[in-house]
């Protein structure tokens, strides 16, 4: 057996082991990664210390026993299995023995220092091994279905999307402890000045990535009390709304130009020609080129 350096700080001991690694991308200035891999070893020990948060799925597969310390701990002895969600919190050491394992999972990084509401509140979380939930496990899935096809999500939906996951974080070890969750306060509306300025900035940057935080900046206003004042304005989430503009204005140039629609798609912001016609679908009930048709009939 040999022992060598893994992602973070420590090291693996290992008996025929091999790490497939399929796919990474990163928003927010690399402070959100997401990346996936396929695992297959005989059986391994490791020492390991998070140098990010990292909540995990299984996607697929097993092991034939799964046994992980974390602190000096002992927070889980059974299997590995399909759907299965993990949380490791940055800078806790981990050490872990796996037994027959092939495995394919997706790990979501989370820099302590990232800007996203909810996000603060991970660094105080105990270690999570295996546990179960639906909606985390459903926001990974759909997000790698994306990514396959091609389409490249914008930021303000990825930490949309982050910020769901460490709430579903929090209150699933929260409900584990029996600890009692903190009741939803009501936020007031942003103005609609604020709103206003958020409308123009979204006009201007229609081609490009915006972000929760490009957003907030313009109301002055950390990202959380921002996205909860825009919710409570529009009845959106932000990344929802930015996605809904985009839209809008394409319903304008397909029924008033003859723009290619792949040419029209990228200077909306979205990833490809299929990511456009995949969202327009979903939110019209028709394909962007069956709308034009009803304007501008042969074009």
């Amino acid at each position: 057996m040999s022992i060598r350096p893994i992602y973070g700080e420590g090291g693996i001991r290992s008996r025929d082991s091999h790490t497939e690694f399929m796919h990474r991308s990163s928003w927010v200035d690399a402070s959100i990664t997401l990346d996936r891999r396929h695992w297959v070893c005989d059986e391994t020990e490791l020492q390991w210390t998070a140098p990010q948060h990292v909540i995990i799925l299984t996607e697929q597969g097993r092991t034939s026993r799964t046994r992980i310390q974390a602190g000096g701990s002992l927070v889980y002895d059974g299997e590995d299995r399909s759907g299965a969600v993990s949380f490791v919190p940055a800078g806790v050491e981990r050490e872990g023995m796996y037994q027959n394992a092939d495995l394919t999972y997706s790990a979501l990084w989370i820099d302590p220092d990232c800007q996203v509401p909810g996000c603060e509140k991970l660094a105080h979380l105990p270690t999570m091994v295996n546990g179960s939930d639906t909606v985390i496990e459903t926001l990974l899935r759909c997000l790698f279905t994306e990514l396959t096809a091609g389409h490249q999500p914008d930021s303000a939906y990825i930490e949309h999307l982050t910020v769901l996951a460490a709430l579903r974080v929090s209150s699933s070890l929260a409900s584990a402890q029996n600890v009692p969750v903190s009741p939803v306060l009501r936020h007031a509306p942003l103005h609609r000045r604020t709103l206003a300025r958020v409308d123009d900035f979204i006009e201007a940057h229609m081609d490009g990535d915006i972000s929760l935080s490009d957003l907030a900046a313009l109301a002055d206003m950390p990202v959380d009390t921002f996205a909860r004042r825009f919710r409570s304005a529009t009845g959106q989430a932000p990344y929802a709304y930015v996605i809904e503009r985009r839209i809008a204005c394409a319903k304008q140039l397909l029924a008033t130009t003859n723009t290619p629609i792949g040419q029209l798609a990228l200077s909306l912001g979205f990833s490809s020609q299929s990511h456009f016609t995949t969202t327009f679908r979903r939110l019209n009930g028709m394909t962007p080129r069956t709308f034009r048709a009803q304007f501008l009939p042969g074009g």
